[in-house]
Formats: C-alpha cells, sequence, structure tokens
C-alpha cells in the first residue's frame, strides 16, 4: 500500500522530470480507473505539465491554473517512468499499465498490481473536487501539525489506535506498515483504543507519529521512484518481520489479524510482554 513518505517521494520524482513536457497522447488501458468520465485525461492533451503536489496517497499533477490530473493510488497503485534513454525492460514481476501519459519523449506508466482495481483518475479544476481529498484530515508530515491536530484525531475515540491511524479523515498518508512502525515506537498496543490512552502515551504517540513520516521522507527523498518500495521494506523494524526479535528488547515480533487487517507488534514493548 502506497503511503505518504513514498508517495512523497513519487510526487519530487515527478515535479522535476515532467514538469515543463506537454502531454501528447494520454492512453487509458483500464478505463474503470477514470473517475471522471466526462473529462477522461485525454482532455488534457497538448497542455504542459506545471507541478505536482501530494495529499495524503494521492499526486495531482497540474496542468496549469485551472487543471489537475489526480491519481489516486488506492491500495496497490503505482507509477512507472520512462525517460528516453530506457531500454524498456521491466522484469517479469512489472504489474500492468492501466494508462500511458506521452510527455513528450517520456512515458509516465500508471499501474495497479491487485487483483481488483483500487486506482482512480481524475480530471478536476482542483484537488478537493475529488472527494477522498476533502476528506483528509491534517498531515503529519506538514510543518502546521500540531500536538492539537493530533488530539483532535486520537483523543477520546473509543476506537483501535491501529484504525484511527491508518484512517484518512484523522489522519492523511498513514497505512498499515506505518502505523506499525509508529506503535511499536511509541510502545503502544495496536488493540488499544484511543480513550484509554494516557497522556504520556498519546504524548510518545504524537512524536513518534511526526518522527517516523518526516524521518521517512527524508530517507526516501532522491531514491529512485522503482526502488522505493524496497527501501520501505528494508527500514520497517516490526512491520512485516513476523518471527523476527525486535530490534529494541529481542523478544520475537508478533503477527496479528483483526478487524479486516493485520499488525506486527512486539508483546515486551508494546503489551507487558504479554502476547496478544
Amino acid at each position: 500500500m502506497p503511503e505518504s513518505p513514498e508517495v512523497q517521494a513519487l510526487a519530487e520524482f515527478l515535479a522535476d522530470h515532467a514538469t515543463g513536457r506537454a502531454l501528447r497522447e494520454a492512453d487509458v488501458l483500464e478505463f474503470r480507473a477514470v473517475k471522471t468520465r466526462t473529462a477522461p485525461p485525454s482532455s488534457l492533451v497538448g497542455r504542459r505539465v506545471t507541478g505536482v503536489e501530494r495529499h495524503g496517497k494521492h499526486l495531482a499533477v497540474g496542468f496549469g491554473e485551472d487543471s489537475r490530473l489526480v491519481v489516486s493510488l488506492g491500495r496497490h497503485g503505482w507509477m512507472r517512468w520512462r525517460g528516453p534513454d530506457d531500454d524498456g525492460s521491466l522484469g517479469e514481476d512489472a504489474p500492468p499499465a492501466l494508462a500511458q501519459l506521452t510527455l513528450d519523449d517520456a512515458t509516465v506508466e500508471v499501474t495497479d498490481a491487485g487483483t481488483w482495481v483500487s486506482l482512480g483518475l481524475f480530471v478536476v479544476d482542483d484537488p478537493v473536487a475529488v472527494p477522498a481529498i476533502a476528506k483528509l484530515g491534517p498531515d503529519p508530515a506538514d510543518e502546521s501539525f500540531s500536538a492539537a491536530d493530533f488530539e483532535a484525531a486520537v483523543g477520546g475515540r473509543r476506537k483501535q489506535i491501529k484504525a484511527i491511524l491508518q484512517e484518512q479523515e484523522s489522519l492523511a498518508g498513514i497505512g498499515n506498515a506505518y502505523s506499525d512502525e509508529i506503535l511499536h515506537i511509541a510502545r503502544v498496543s495496536p488493540v488499544t483504543h484511543g480513550a484509554a490512552l494516557d497522556d504520556a502515551a498519546r504524548e510518545r504517540l504524537f512524536r513518534a507519529t511526526v518522527e517516523t513520516i518526516r524521518g521517512a521522507i527524508a530517507a526516501r527523498r532522491g531514491v529512485p521512484i522503482h526502488a522505493l518500495k524496497a527501501a520501505k521494506v528494508d527500514a520497517m523494524r516490526v512491520h512485516g518481520r513476523a518471527g523476527e526479535s525486535c530490534p529494541v528488547c529481542g523478544d520475537t515480533i508478533r503477527d496479528l489479524a483483526f478487524g479486516g487487517t493485520t499488525a506486527q507488534y512486539c508483546p515486551t514493548c508494546q503489551n507487558d510482554g504479554v502476547p496478544l
């Protein structure tokens, strides 16, 4: 699942490489991905890219002041860049392209690696015209994000804290992987309700959220976009590491399935040594 650090790195790469290029062709190979049927990506042909920005897990590619191509990456979406010097090889595991955008002598391929189409393409005059962006909560990556913002998202909530961290209407950009990392650093159980956290736990969780997301953004900056997934996996302390030793205490990292999701956690660091 794409999350804000990797999507931010993708946005910065595209801003550096696509800005100033003209859209020569927009070939949609999977029409279920297009969510604005009266304004398909082909309506932007002939216009130049003027910038790229991130909104949570979504990308907005600017084509002048009044048009944006929003790419909602969903659970398995991503983008590939093919420059004029690329040899065209992708490897056996490369996911299929749902759309191809020709930008002068380069091509951007919009992909989805899932068994169902979770990616969406919108052509709008303002990113907030996309419902998922309009509903986004505050983003921990923003310099303006405060303890008060975090308290408003978490405090008093009778909901498991891992679910709150992943709820885009509460906090933008965090998914399954970084929520595990945040909770481990903060020493908070994934099944604890927000309302059950004391002041000290909420403070640890706020700091862990900000430091984890901003630190990951800094670490991913400049990584080639095809290597971002591997860089994310390599950086994980507990997520995806069930059966391995906790890097803090040496206990065995456990896997927990609950509420339609999974979590990896350390019993000693996060639950007083008791497996969930």
